[in-house]
């Protein structure tokens, strides 16, 4: 019976990967207003009652499809990292940024970003959800311990690096990962001196 569930449950989830690739690719080639449940199930290559048992309509699927890639986002941010324990910038290397090599993984969807007619709410979930990650995962060191509003600190950080990110997307991933992993460092180190991982 367990096997039976299980089997069900994968094939609900390729399904779902499906129609949530269909309508990425629908975005990018005539914008999220103009497409529709019949050019998405035509694109997946399923039925509408197919998608009618996945999902109510296209918002839907939208909402879905952001919520598991944002939940994945701040969930990768501290893979590499012990609770509690103190990180040096120093010390940091490319497997330390699991965050960035998400971004690169999943770059077909992260490129819906450069497209204005995009997944409702693209544009404020993004930088929201790497804010999220300073805000509620991590503790900062200044250099030198220099006293700043860590709040304004955070905010600045996290739009900083989300600005080098839409920079990267909007030059179609031209650097590669390490590259852009070790300049992100080589930035951090300016103004951070280390960082500690408080979970999720």
């Amino acid at each position: 019976m367990e096997h039976v569930q299980d089997s069900t449950s994968k094939r609900r989830n390729r399904t779902k990967k499906h129609f949530h690739e269909a309508l990425i690719k629908l975005i990018k080639k005539k914008g999220y207003q103009a497409v529709t449940v019949k050019d998405i199930v035509e694109e997946a290559a399923y039925n509408r009652s197919t998608f009618y048992f996945h999902y109510q309509d296209k918002i839907d699927l939208a909402e879905d499809i952001l919520d598991k890639m944002f939940t994945g986002l701040e969930k990768s941010a501290g893979m590499n990292y012990t609770p509690g324990k103190k990180t040096y910038t120093k010390a940091l290397d490319v497997p330390s940024f699991a965050l960035i090599a998400y971004i690169y993984e999943h770059k077909e969807f992260f490129e819906l970003v450069k497209y204005d007619d995009t997944l409702p709410s693209m544009h404020t979930r993004f930088p929201n959800a790497i804010l999220s990650i300073y805000e509620k995962q991590f503790e900062f060191m200044t250099i030198n311990d220099m006293h700043v509003n860590m709040s304004y600190f955070k905010v600045y950080t996290a739009y900083g690096f989300y600005g080098l990110v839409r920079n990267l997307i909007a030059k179609d991933f031209q650097i590669s990962e390490e590259q852009f992993t070790k300049d992100v460092i080589e930035l951090s180190q300016t103004h951070i001196q280390s960082f500690k991982y408080i979970g999720e």
